[in-house]
This record gives structure tokens, C-alpha cells and sequence, in this order.
């Protein structure tokens, strides 16, 4: 029988160790939300009621390679989607059935940077696409009207918009985003920006959440570095608003701050590089700046590394990241409302060699989370909030940051008797029980994941 060499018995253990060991704790296998048993909800136009629509939650299956991973989803969140109401908007979200492969060790693209397409363009650890920050409308110059888009005429050179002045998805389609500031294209559910609810935004722009639950992916949190929230295409993480303020982890906590701004025109003639493109029409209270994409411009900033380059991201040092690696983040303004260019943009930092694939051709190991539930000291920084208090016909449970694991909250009388049970699942922030039939007095609502327990004392008044 013939003997391995040392030299590639070495390298084959330390392909075994990073395989067996470097890959179970790489963040773009583990930080997926997995479910394979709940279903989620959406509401139409004027009723509060949730409708089950029968679809699992979040992501189904995790699988890895050597240099893969293989996502499977539905590409529905565990929060309620919809109404889309502002936009005439007729969809629903639905089952994508999809497969992401995404790399394992995304890297620079030190040539040509890749721009991104329409489309999905990274992928939230629910399994929801990420858009970016256009809408499939643009500028006709020929007519002097938006063209793409569903109703209108094709843009030149494509049926959606590839002209010189691209609109801006945040900014017109905002009326038609539901409360968790996302909507379906076809059944393609998906959010161009920060996916928490406009109800917790600082400066709240949008009153959709008045009637519908004010629920969404994560909640801002000022307090501690934001979540890994989603994964680019070209493999990079993105993480919610705020980080830390150096890229090696150090200076506390302070908001990623996107490096755009709205340029100084009154024409659009010219991109911000000086380049000489087909007109668009002119700043005007009816096409203000900010209508467009190429209203923007992006503008270094040595002394304050909160500021992002021109792809939204830096290198950091995170949580998840300890040795540091290239993060985009979901960039908002000191109101918390989005940002341009909201989440990547206009181009890739890395290679872009993810893709959505029709069946996985390789040999993969199944990832399965060993986290099923989270520790005392996980559920307090959750930070939960239990409002209003006193109250009288209805209790919030609303929890700050991202819920990893499966909550049970459960409301109890004085006595400790259980009057109500209810369920915060992954991926999810709140939870409500309507009190209008108890009697005042003091009441107790307990949070709970296995052994791990949080109890907030309540008044009911009358």
C-alpha cells in the first residue's frame, strides 16, 4: 500500500480541520434562520386580522461544499407581509422555491467593479431577496416621461429602465410598501432597504403600521452593534444601522453613516463623473432631487471611518467577524429612516459569484443549527419592551435587536394562572394580547426560550 506523503497528510488534515471545523462556524452557513414548521400570514387592504397563507418561514435547508453554500427558501418572513396598498399593487408573496449558492470566502474585485442588476442582489438570513435601489422605471428623454416599470411603455434598449436617470424605488414606491417597508415583485417578495417596521423609525414617514403590526426582520438598536442581517451576492455580509466606530472594534457604537449625498444641480445633463448622458428632466418641486439614482453622489470621507466607501461598506471588525472581513450595512439617516443607497450599491465590493440555481450538482454537507433555544444572558440584551403600561385594551411585547431563536410570551394574572399564550418566532420583533375582557389589576408577561426566562410586571386599569 502506498504511504501519503507528509507533506500531503499535513494538507489533508488541515483540509478535514477547516471542512469539519472553520466551515461549522462560518457565519454565511450558520447565520441562516431555519424553520421547517411555521407558516406565515398577510393581511389585505383594511383588516387587521392576519391570514395564514400556508407557506413555511424563513429557510428550509442549509447545505455546504468546500466553497459553497446552498440556501433553500421560500423567501417568505415569519413577520405578516402586506397590505402593498399606495401602488395598486395586486400580489401576494409567494413560495419562490428557491436555492441561493453563495461563496464561502468572498474576495475583493481588484479589476471592474460588477453593477448591480435588477433583480435580487443578496438575500436576508430569512431567506427575502435584497433589491437594490432602483424600480424598473426610468427617464425617457425621446418623450419626456418615466418609462419601465408595470403600465408603462419599455424603456429604450430593454423593457425595464436602462437609460441614463434610473428612479428611485424608496423614495416612489413608498405608498406601496407594507408595514415591514417591503412589497412583491410578481410573488417575489423583497425589500429594497433597512427591513424593520416604519413604526419604530425615530421620524416615522409612512402610517401604514397604524392598522397592521408593526413588525419586521430586526429593531434598531442604538445600544449594541447592529445584526448580521443578510448576505450580499458576492458573499459579503450586511449588517443593520449601526457598528462599531473604528474598523478594528474599537470606539463604541455609532450609526454607519452612508458616504452619499444629493448633488448640487438644477439639470440633469451629466452623471456625477462628468459624464455627458441623454437628459433627464430638470430639478423641479414635481422631479426633485432625490428622484433619481443619479441624483447622488458619493463623497470620501478620510477622517470619520463611520462614513462608507462608494459600495456602501468598509472593512470591520464584528461579532460575528472577530479577525475583521468587508461588511456593507443598511444605511439610515439620524430620523432611522433609509438611506441611499440603502443596502449595496451602486456596484460590488467582491466578486460577484453568488447566483440563485435550479438544484445543488455537488457533494454537501447539511448544516443543521445546534441552537435551539438562547441563554438568560441572550434573552436580556434582546431588550424587550412590554407598552403601554398601564393599559387597557392592548399589550405590545416588542423586542430591540434581531430574535434568534423561537420566543414563547405568555401572559399571567396575579395568582401566576396563565390567561393567554402567544409566540414571537425567528425573525420576528412583537407580539400583542388583547385585554379588552380581563379585569384591572396587576399582570405579569413572561418571555421565554427553554430554561431561559424575562418577566415584565403590567397594570390593566379600566
Amino acid at each position: 500500500m502506498k504511504l501519503l506523503s507528509p507533506l500531503f497528510s499535513v494538507f489533508l488534515f488541515v483540509a478535514t480541520l477547516y471542512s469539519k471545523g472553520y466551515a461549522q462556524t462560518n457565519p454565511i452557513i450558520t447565520s441562516w434562520l431555519q424553520n421547517t414548521t411555521i407558516t406565515g400570514s398577510y393581511y389585505v387592504s383594511g383588516n387587521s386580522t392576519k391570514i395564514s397563507n400556508g407557506i413555511l418561514v424563513n429557510c428550509q435547508l442549509v447545505r455546504y461544499s468546500t466553497n459553497w453554500v446552498y440556501v433553500s427558501t421560500t423567501g417568505v418572513p415569519s413577520y405578516p407581509v402586506g397590505p402593498f396598498n399606495g401602488d395598486g399593487n395586486p400580489n401576494q408573496a409567494g413560495n419562490q422555491n428557491a436555492i441561493y449558492k453563495y461563496p464561502l470566502n468572498p474576495t475583493e474585485n481588484k479589476g471592474t467593479k460588477t453593477a448591480l442588476g435588477l433583480g435580487t442582489v443578496g438575500v436576508f438570513i430569512n431567506g427575502v431577496s435584497i433589491f437594490d435601489y432602483k424600480d424598473g422605471v426610468g427617464w425617457n428623454t425621446s418623450t419626456n416621461a418615466f418609462c419601465g416599470g408595470p403600465g408603462r411603455a419599455s424603456c429604450p434598449g430593454g423593457p425595464m429602465a436602462t437609460n441614463a436617470w434610473n428612479r428611485d424605488a424608496i423614495v416612489y414606491e413608498r405608498l406601496g410598501f407594507d408595514c415591514s417597508k417591503g412589497h412583491p415583485a410578481g410573488t417575489n417578495y423583497h425589500h429594497h432597504q433597512n427591513p424593520s417596521a416604519f413604526k419604530l423609525d425615530l421620524k416615522v414617514v409612512s402610517t401604514i403600521c397604524n392598522l397592521y403590526d408593526a413588525d419586521g426582520l430586526y429593531t434598531i438598536d442604538p445600544k449594541k452593534h447592529s445584526p448580521l442581517i443578510a448576505f450580499a451576492a458576492d458573499g459579503f455580509p450586511i449588517y443593520g444601522a449601526y457598528g462599531y466606530a473604528n474598523t478594528d472594534g474599537t470606539g463604541g457604537i455609532t450609526r454607519m453613516k452612508s458616504g452619499y449625498q444629493l448633488r448640487n444641480i438644477t439639470v440633469r445633463t451629466h452623471h456625477a463623473n462628468g459624464t455627458d448622458v441623454s437628459d433627464g428632466p430638470a430639478v423641479s418641486t414635481t422631479y426633485p432631487l432625490g428622484t433619481f439614482a443619479e441624483d447622488y453622489v458619493w463623497v470620501s470621507n478620510a477622517t470619520d471611518k463611520s462614513y462608507l466607501d462608494v459600495h456602501n461598506g468598509r472593512f470591520c471588525v464584528t461579532p460575528e467577524y472577530p479577525n475583521g472581513t468587508y461588511c456593507y450595512f443598511a444605511t439610515v439617516d439620524a430620523n432611522h429612516n433609509s438611506a441611499f443607497p440603502y443596502l449595496i450599491g451602486p456596484t460590488y465590493y467582491g466578486v460577484k459569484t453568488g447566483s440563485s440555481v435550479t438544484s445543488v450538482t455537488e457533494t454537501t454537507t447539511t448544516y443543521k443549527s445546534t441552537t435551539t433555544s438562547i441563554t438568560d444572558n441572550e434573552l436580556k440584551k434582546l431588550s424587550i419592551e412590554v407598552f403601554p403600561n398601564p393599559s387597557q385594551d392592548l399589550i405590545a411585547i416588542q423586542v430591540n435587536g434581531l430574535v434568534p431563536s423561537d420566543l414563547q410570551v405568555t401572559l399571567l394574572d396575579a395568582n401566576g394562572r396563565k390567561i393567554y399564550q402567544t409566540e414571537i418566532s425567528k425573525g420576528q420583533t412583537i407580539a400583542y394580547f388583547d385585554i379588552q375582557t380581563l379585569y384591572a389589576g396587576i399582570y405579569y408577561v413572561t418571555i421565554a426560550s427553554n430554561g431561559a426566562i424575562e418577566t415584565r410586571k403590567v397594570m390593566i386599569t379600566k
